[in-house]
């Protein structure tokens, strides 16, 4: 955040609102009236998080569970396209091979997240992934979202005209790839602990995944209760786009993959 403004005597400070939460705005007014639809998912996470505690006790490494999900969730929308088509301005429905997930990553605390774009997600692996986000959170400056386009239109112009550009944008779905990727993933529950969801406005993506809370509680396994761990996930696609039995068995994949761990067992370098 830039520097607060102190006033002398004054019991309160002010501080220059980030360019990059301008941008934010705009995009959140743009999507406050589209159609969205949400579900709510438990998965259990068991297998991948002891997985990533193995690892971490052999190597040190603590591996990233973000990216297992990123991993995840592009090939499970690589099997299911409908749920990253667009519809262009002749309402024409674009459905891409390429899986591009935006995930925000904090690189600095209390500066804006990075809506940085992992490209062709669904062709890399998790390792793979996994380098390029610790590499973002480690060096803002790599993201090519940390001074795109969008965010210099967001210092440059008036409010009113970001708007419209944003609107633009979504009818033309070769643009919205270029500048925002396809699906997007966002992660509340690191910071809160326990268990819960998120629920979000979506405003340019036709799926976004909501990352909740991890809890520990009684599950059924093989007949036999077992203390589990389960991640609390939101999936949101835009009605417009996708009804309920489309969306459903993409759900039903992603549970697949992140449940059985995914692309993990081979992950080491």
């Amino acid at each position: 955040m830039s520097e607060p403004v102190k006033r002398s005597g004054s019991a309160y400070e002010m501080a220059r609102l980030p360019k990059a939460r301008r941008l934010v705005i705009a995009a959140l007014r743009v999507g406050a009236h589209r159609h969205i639809m949400h579900g709510l998912a438990e998965m259990d996470v068991t297998r991948p998080r002891q997985y990533i505690r193995e690892h971490k006790a052999r190597t040190g490494e603590t591996l990233s569970f973000t990216a297992f999900i990123v991993a995840c969730l592009a090939k499970a929308v690589e099997a299911n396209k409908l749920l990253h088509a667009y519809r262009d301005w002749r309402n024409r429905v674009v459905l891409f091979d390429e899986v591009d997930v935006v995930t925000m990553i904090e690189a600095e605390t209390g500066e804006v997240a990075i809506p940085h774009i992992v490209r062709a997600a669904n062709r890399k692996t998790f390792r793979e992934i996994h380098d390029e986000i610790r590499t973002i959170q480690t060096q803002p400056a790599k993201s090519a979202q940390r001074s795109g386009m969008l965010i210099r239109l967001a210092d440059l112009v008036p409010g009113s005209v970001t708007n419209f550009f944003l609107r633009l944008m979504r009818k033309n779905p070769h643009w919205l790839k270029r500048n925002s990727g396809t699906v997007v993933v966002t992660s509340v529950g690191m910071f809160a602990g326990g268990g819960g969801w998120g629920f979000g406005i979506l405003p340019l993506h036709t799926l976004g995944i909501t990352l909740g809370g991890l809890v520990e509680k009684p599950g059924v396994v093989g007949g036999r209760i077992e203390i589990r761990e389960y991640l609390d996930m939101t999936i949101s696609v835009d009605h417009d786009i996708v009804d309920g039995a489309p969306a459903a068995r993409f759900a039903r994949q992603l549970r697949e993959l992140i449940e059985s761990g995914s692309g993990l067992s081979v992950s080491e370098p």
